[in-house]
């Protein structure tokens, strides 16, 4: 095992102050208004069809096709950044959506997927996206905001043997991830049979490293997002409009608990998830399509 850091020598993890603009109100003959009207029905059904669901925002500034959140600094502000094919920028935004800050990061954004986070604040931006699953550079870049120390986790599924595997074996894409206890978890998007994740465990530190193998959890759906409460006793994972909850005495019992499933229809193609600080029952989702809603679970 090797430690890889991308230290200062690289680019400074810069933040460009990017507060977002109001969108200027073209369009003749009411064209926005008609536009927010028939949002604002699409959200009341939306949250009519999921109780305890509540939409609280629309990202803007340039963020396209959420991928992950996780919380910042100040109450109330999240970071997240886009999917693969876009610049590799983590963007700071409050809960209605608004642009705060830009983070544009030295290193690539092969497919990133999601982002972990520990109790220091440490964020960990998950590439590990795989979808014709024949990555071998599978990464996970630890990343303190305001730091310009970036380190590289290298890892490879030690039971992938093919590149890719046949059809039926195709489940080595990572979309979700959580940290708990000095451990980065990782969940799989099933894209073989759409019905199992598997979940490996590996150290938060930097270097190149084997995940261990700890579980097959049954998922009907293709695993998106993931987080943990702060107590450790409940585990979220997300799947296109739906969420999956797994409740036990500690962590290690929540990961063996049957998954509970609760419908997410109509919320659109949900992808980053994240725990309220300190709150165990309320949740943050963001959506592909731009959308932030607030869940009590």
């Amino acid at each position: 095992m090797r430690s890889i850091l991308i230290g200062s020598t690289l680019l400074a993890f810069m933040l460009t102050t990017g507060c977002s603009e109001a969108q200027s109100e073209k369009g003749g003959k009411g064209g926005k208004k008609d536009k927010d009207k028939k949002e604002s029905l699409e959200d009341q059904l939306t949250e009519a069809a999921v109780p305890g669901l509540r939409r609280i925002g629309s990202l803007s500034g340039g963020v396209s096709e959420s991928s992950g959140l996780a919380r910042a600094e100040t109450a109330g502000t999240f970071y997240t950044h886009a999917d693969a094919g876009n610049a590799p920028v983590l963007y700071k935004i409050d809960m209605t959506g608004r642009l705060l800050e830009k983070s544009t990061l030295p290193f690539p954004n092969t497919d990133w997927e999601d982002l972990a986070q520990d109790d220091k604040g440490t964020l960990f931006v998950i590439d590990a996206g795989n979808n014709n699953n024949t990555r071998r550079d599978l990464a996970i870049y630890r990343v303190t905001p305001g730091s310009q120390e970036i380190g590289k986790i290298i890892f490879a599924y030690p039971d992938q043997k093919a590149f890719p595997p046949s059809k039926k074996q195709r489940n080595f894409d990572c979309e979700a991830a959580l940290w708990h206890g000095g451990r980065i978890y990782l969940f799989t998007k099933d894209r073989a049979n759409h019905s199992t994740s598997k979940v490996y465990s590996l150290s938060d530190k930097a270097g190149e490293q084997q995940p261990r193998l700890l579980a097959s959890l049954t998922i009907p759906g293709e695993v998106t997002g993931a987080d943990v409460s702060s107590d450790g006793r409940r585990i979220v994972l997300l799947a296109q409009e739906a969420l999956f909850v797994l409740e036990g005495g500690s962590f290690e019992a929540a990961l063996k608990a049957a998954p509970r499933r609760v419908s997410l229809k109509g919320a659109g193609q949900t992808e980053g998830i994240v725990f309220r600080k300190d709150d165990n029952s309320t949740l943050y989702i963001s959506t592909e399509q731009g959308t932030l809603y607030e869940y009590k679970l």
